[in-house]
């Protein structure tokens, strides 16, 4: 690991500039994926701009209109165990308390978990010089890619790697990102970028802009949940996820929201397994179309169509948890 200059930033404003004074720099919050990549070098920045010390963008807030607002550096942690958010947005709990260990959980932070880079092995391996890297070949395609995206088509096939981001999506989540020219606000649905757009990047985040709310829409009336099936029940990454939630209304479904997780380069919405819910009883027979419909345009490498099958059962058997 290159040696690095910290430095602790008290202020947004005071973080762009400690930022914008060694170019090449970069912003810290929890440090787990920063970590990673300093290790393999994929990262070798001059200085660390480190963000927990900023006010403000630990806590969270359940206003009375039922909405949620998250800091970004409340902790995995944190946000699992928050009564108020386990009780509105079960989903967005469930995941967060799902993510990796115990540990890591009490550092990483929630900002941190939405903006982490794949864990391609590829990637993450500084000797392959993939598209991730300004690469032009995407090694999973002929090589190792059990672990690889089933939707998308490329060019590049590693998955997305947070476990928060696929809860957001479903409950229509908006990141509030503060740069140069002052505060935007990105749907979490249009917040990620598909490597058909840009292999090297992930999301819309800009240089020099920091995540600085992430704002959740009430929630009454929506069951949810989140779930994942992986190799080991302890710390280990999904090899399928997803985020399900449905509003009823006379045991009736007037809207549906699936957002797959694990199996594409960006939070998979699966428009056609919603569609095939809305205006049906949450019986077996709706459910059964539901997960035949998510995996519609699957295209498996030559080592992952098992998460085919996998990810129809995870969904047959959340859709069921939620219709009891």
């Amino acid at each position: 690991m290159k040696s690095f200059e910290l430095a602790r930033a008290t202020t947004i404003a005071d973080a762009r500039t400690l930022l914008a004074e060694r170019p090449g720099a970069i912003f810290k919050a929890g440090g787990i994926d920063v970590l990673d990549h300093l290790k393999e070098h994929l990262l070798e920045p001059p200085r660390l701009v480190d963000l927990r010390a900023l006010p403000g963008m630990r806590q969270i807030a359940a206003p009375p209109d039922g909405s949620l607002v998250i800091g970004p550096l409340a902790t995995l942690a944190e946000v699992a165990a928050h009564a108020g958010l386990r009780q509105s947005h079960r989903a967005l709990a469930q995941a967060c308390a799902e993510a990796a260990s115990p540990q890591i959980r009490n550092v990483a932070t929630i900002g941190g978990n939405v903006l982490q880079r794949p864990r391609c092995w590829y990637y993450r391996q500084e000797s392959y010089k993939c598209l991730k890297k300004g690469g032009d070949v995407c090694y999973a395609v002929g090589g190792e890619n059990r672990y690889h995206g089933i939707f998308g088509g490329g060019p590049s096939y590693a998955v997305h790697p947070s476990n928060a981001a696929v809860p957001l999506v479903a409950f229509g989540a908006l990141l509030v990102l503060q740069g140069e020219k002052g505060p935007r606000t990105v749907a979490a649905g249009d917040f990620f970028v598909p490597p058909t757009k840009d292999p090297e990047r992930e999301n819309q985040i800009q240089p020099g802009e920091v995540l600085t709310e992430i704002r959740v829409p009430a929630a009454g009336g929506w069951r949810s949940a989140y779930d994942d099936v992986r190799e080991r029940a302890a710390f280990d990454w999904p090899l399928v996820s997803a985020a399900t939630a449905v509003r009823l209304e006379a045991g009736v479904v007037k809207e549906a929201r699936i957002v797959l997780g694990a199996v594409a380069p960006i939070p998979w919405r699966s428009a056609r397994a919603e569609q095939a819910l809305v205006g049906k009883a949450l019986d077996a027979s709706a459910i059964a179309a539901a997960a035949s419909a998510a995996i519609v345009g699957a295209a498996p490498l030559s080592e992952n169509g098992y998460k085919v099958a996998l990810l129809q059962t995870l969904l047959r058997r959340m859709l069921s948890a939620l219709a009891a």
